[in-house]
């Protein structure tokens, strides 16, 4: 689940602010401005799974570290290739 640590370390780091957004964008369900609390927060359903795929156990939940690394990981993978 989102919560204010998680959003305050990404928000200390203004270069993974685009990729935060995208990434909640990708995780949060189609329309999400269609129901309430009308906000692009990721589906409980989707978060448990994945976070019992990453940890094995879904209660150990995320930790503002791990979504840094996750984050500059994914930035790291939508650069473009160089051509040499």
């Amino acid at each position: 689940m989102l919560s204010w640590k998680l959003v305050l370390a990404v928000g200390r780091r203004p270069s993974l602010w685009g990729e935060g957004l995208r990434t909640l964008l990708a995780v949060s369900p189609q329309q999400w401005w269609r129901q309430r609390p009308f906000l692009p927060l990721p589906d409980a359903e989707y978060t448990t799974w994945r976070l019992a795929t990453a940890h094995g156990d879904a209660s150990i939940g995320l930790d503002a570290p791990e979504l840094i690394s996750y984050l500059e990981w994914r930035k790291r993978q939508h650069r473009p290739l160089r051509r040499v």
